[in-house]
């Protein structure tokens, strides 16, 4: 997967060079598949691609919303540079910013904010459409044309495709696009949300890439015989047809990697850390308070880096919801018992 959207990345950026499309960057691989515990044979391999103003052009990141950290959404405003001087300098192009109609009329078909904008601010269904076909347009000079088939598939936020290999075997890649904060590892992406409704031009923040990086720091850091992707894959499981979440468990076990010492998740431990696990889990449902792992927390790993307000943030609860209503609270209590007997 790695080595075809490498490829994909190459020739899209072959095909937007010189345009005044978004400046692409490295494909970064996130979520289960690409932290090493996924626990679906049909797995879908979710792709992040950073995206970069181009030339003459700025983002900038608007918070929508001012409720609870965990749930940020963002607006991109793209705005355009004065380039006047270097109209008067070079004279090989007219300001953008002071002479609009004429420059656009020129550039039409290579402009960011006729093509991929509603009004100033980019629009995550515009964009992932352009994913769509730039991935159709680039596939013809691919290396693996000769012995895969491509198929698009349906795309709302990101772009999704199938690829058939000759043996049959079937990959399905998504491919998210996003906006950093800053220096950080923390993206404002195209990602589903669970809202019913969420504005095109609304772009929620993201910590897959500060969690792919904890998962591969771990992974550096422990013995060879270290079972905590093993733990997550066996819960990942046997949570189906619960309320419990794939990321609940995931926060669990962030959790617990940065409390338990390494050399004690091996395998001949595996059991007691299963059972950690549940115990931790519990205390959680008792207390209706799970952290989120990346919000004002001391234990976070230093080679992770977070934006000012993710470090100075208060402890984030994502089991609010559980606080703030009885009989989601006993539900939740019941689902565990149940769980527990699985």
């Amino acid at each position: 997967v790695k080595e075809l959207v490498d490829n994909f990345m190459l020739i899209f950026r072959a095909l937007l060079s010189n345009s005044l499309f978004p400046e692409l960057q490295s494909a970064i691989g996130v979520g289960s598949a690409f932290e090493g515990w996924s626990p679906h044979e049909d797995v879908i391999y979710c792709v992040l691609v950073p995206m970069k103003p181009p030339r003459w052009h700025s983002f900038h990141l608007e918070l929508c919303n001012a409720g609870a950290m965990q749930a940020r959404n963002f607006c991109i405003r793209v705005e355009q540079e004065c380039t006047c001087m270097r109209e008067q300098l070079v004279g090989d192009m007219l300001c953008f910013l002071h002479h609009p109609e004429e420059e656009l009329r020129r550039n039409q078909n290579t402009s960011l904010l006729r093509t991929l904008c509603t009004g100033s601010y980019l629009d995550v269904h515009k964009t992932a459409r352009w994913f769509h076909q730039l991935v159709k347009a680039a596939w013809a000079a691919l290396p693996q044309v000769t012995n895969c088939r491509l198929k698009m598939m349906p795309f709302n936020r990101s772009c999704k495709f199938q690829v058939t290999q000759a043996d049959q075997k079937r990959l399905i890649i998504e491919i998210m696009s996003g906006v950093q904060q800053g220096d950080s590892d923390i993206f404002v992406t195209s990602q589903s949300t669970e809202a019913i409704f969420t504005p095109s031009t609304v772009w929620t923040e993201s910590c897959a890439v500060a969690e792919v990086k904890f998962f591969s720091h771990m992974t550096r850091q422990a013995p060879s015989d270290t079972s905590h992707l093993k733990c997550l894959q066996l819960y990942s499981r046997i949570l189906v047809g619960t309320g419990f979440s794939d990321y609940t468990f995931k926060t669990v076990v962030m959790h617990l990697l940065t409390t338990i010492p390494l050399s004690s998740w091996s395998r001949r431990e595996f059991v007691m850390r299963l059972q950690d696990i549940m115990c931790y889990l519990r205390s959680c449902l008792e207390e209706k308070r799970l952290d989120h792992f990346f919000f004002g927390n001391e234990n976070v790993p230093k080679e992770i880096i977070l934006p000012p307000a993710f470090q100075t943030a208060k402890p984030l609860n994502l089991f609010q919801r559980l606080a703030q209503d009885p009989d989601m609270h006993a539900k939740a209590l019941h689902e565990f018992n149940e769980l527990q007997d699985r």
